[in-house]
């Protein structure tokens, strides 16, 4: 007897990637991205380089990821991902907001940026809108 693939397996694309490096943040998104969508696949990268390689390895449809990481910035970050796949929806989040900070944001082209502390209704809101401008419901 051959089992159905889950709603994510199907649907491979309907994955994200978060990059956080404070373990307990990481944790907490993650909780909470999942409990809100519990049928995106979700991978998590402790820094910069890791989250770059996880990215190669599952390419998530969406990318949300601090600022300060160690070994690589979520800027750098963000910029190799776009190179690698331009389409790929980004999202920051950040205690930054002042206007260099905005402006890199804009430069690379981040989807949407979350100010610190994170408003989870916000960031809900941002992955639903990435989701629903590639025509895919997250649930």
């Amino acid at each position: 007897m051959r089992m159905k693939p889950s709603p994510a397996q199907a649907h491979p694309s309907r994955s994200l990637l978060v990059v956080e490096d404070d373990k307990a943040s990481r944790d907490l998104l993650g909780l909470m991205i999942a409990t809100k969508f519990p049928e995106v696949t979700i991978h998590y990268a402790e820094d910069g380089r890791a989250g770059l390689e996880l990215f190669k390895r599952h390419t998530p449809f969406v990318v949300i990821t601090d600022v300060n990481l160690p070994e690589m910035d979520g800027i750098q970050m963000a910029t190799e991902i776009r190179v690698l796949k331009a389409d790929t929806k980004l999202i920051v989040i950040t205690a930054y907001s002042d206007r260099d900070y905005l402006e890199k944001f804009n430069r690379i082209g981040f989807d949407a940026y979350i100010l610190k502390p994170i408003v989870f209704s916000k960031l809900f809101n941002a992955v639903e809108d990435c989701f629903a401008e590639a025509g895919m419901e997250p649930h």
